[in-house]
């Protein structure tokens, strides 16, 4: 064989081994490349459940998922209100109110004696409604968790006494100090045998969160301007009743006209521990105020009183105190 046939056969055997080796070089990209694809989808997949799991989380505030517990005792529609006083008085005061809401404090600090004497008397029933307005507005979970624990009162047959010393020793409108579970159980103890362990569980393990996001809904959908909303017997009267505003007199005067002629009530609520309201036939005198709370009744103007101390009252009562503004549920905070 010539020595040019050997050098062409050399050469095609060159070729032929290069061809291989391009072709496994190709096939090496091709798996690496299938490899990479496989990677960038798992990556991929994990980004978007990633994505998913961070929108379906809540925004830092405490989430209100959980079974509907209502306070024991509660009564209305859907179990949403807390009654106070006789059951069978012939009148009621409805109070849809937040815990952080300062014209809230203002309101039941200035009217907590007047209240509770109309309540003592059975003149008049009052059921609340808690909102978490201001968690909303401001951010933060302490409206939550404050109507939590006034729900784990009620369970005890304490929520009018604790309900009082929330309002009594309410923060600052910005400071979410009710947030913390610790000092919400601080301020049971201000409250007789409400520090029980099985109130501390319930308020740790937030057991009515659902039920006061219920009561929240239904808050922001009954078309009120803004807490506190208060209402004697389905009629506004807060911050005024027609052409009056309220006041303290006012408001036993608007209760006495609604009950001319009826007698007052003598059924006890029926939650445990609850206090068994008597129908004197006589007025009788304001009740003592629980732990921490004002002996005077007065209204701040603005939801606020300059230069008094939080949980305290100033003595003389204007003209009108001036809820907070509330944020339909349809527009952003």
């Amino acid at each position: 064989m010539s020595e040019k046939n050997q050098e062409g056969k050399r050469t095609a055997r060159e070729r032929l081994a290069q061809e291989r080796e391009r072709q496994r070089s190709q096939d090496r990209r091709r798996r690496t490349m299938i490899v990479a694809a496989a990677v960038v989808c798992v990556l991929g997949l994990a980004a978007v459940i990633g994505v998913i799991a961070a929108n379906t989380k809540s925004d830092g505030k405490k989430s209100t998922a959980g079974p509907l517990l209502a306070p024991t005792g509660a009564e209305g529609k859907d179990n949403l209100a807390i009654p106070v006083g006789a059951a069978d008085a012939p009148s009621t005061l409805t109070v849809w109110e937040d815990f952080r809401c300062p014209a809230c404090a203002a309101f039941e600090n200035s009217f907590r004696s007047t209240i509770h004497e109309l309540e003592g008397s059975g003149q008049l029933r009052v059921q609340y409604h808690l909102a978490t307005l201001i968690d909303r507005n401001l951010g933060g979970s302490g409206s939550l968790h404050a109507a939590n624990a006034a729900g784990c009162a009620q369970d005890a047959g304490k929520f009018s006494a604790y309900h009082d010393v929330l309002y009594t020793n309410q923060p600052k409108e910005t400071d979410d100090a009710f947030a913390k579970n610790s000092r919400l159980i601080e301020l049971a103890q201000k409250v007789p045998g409400l520090d029980t362990t099985a109130f501390r569980s319930c308020v740790e393990e937030g057991k009515h969160d659902s039920w006061v996001g219920k009561s929240n809904d239904a808050f922001q959908n009954g078309g009120f301007s803004g807490t506190p909303t208060v209402q004697l017997n389905g009629e506004s009267v807060f911050p005024q009743k027609g052409s009056e505003q309220i006041s303290p007199a006012n408001l036993k005067k608007w209760v006495a006209e609604a009950n001319k002629g009826k007698q007052p009530g003598t059924v006890s609520p029926s939650q445990p521990g609850a206090a068994t309201p008597s129908a004197p036939s006589s007025p009788v005198a304001p009740s003592s105020p629980p732990a921490g709370a004002p002996a005077e009744d007065g209204a701040p103007k603005h939801g606020h009183a300059p230069g008094t101390a939080p949980g305290t009252a100033p003595k003389k009562a204007p003209a009108a105190v001036h809820p907070s503004k509330a944020v339909p549920a349809h527009e952003a905070p």
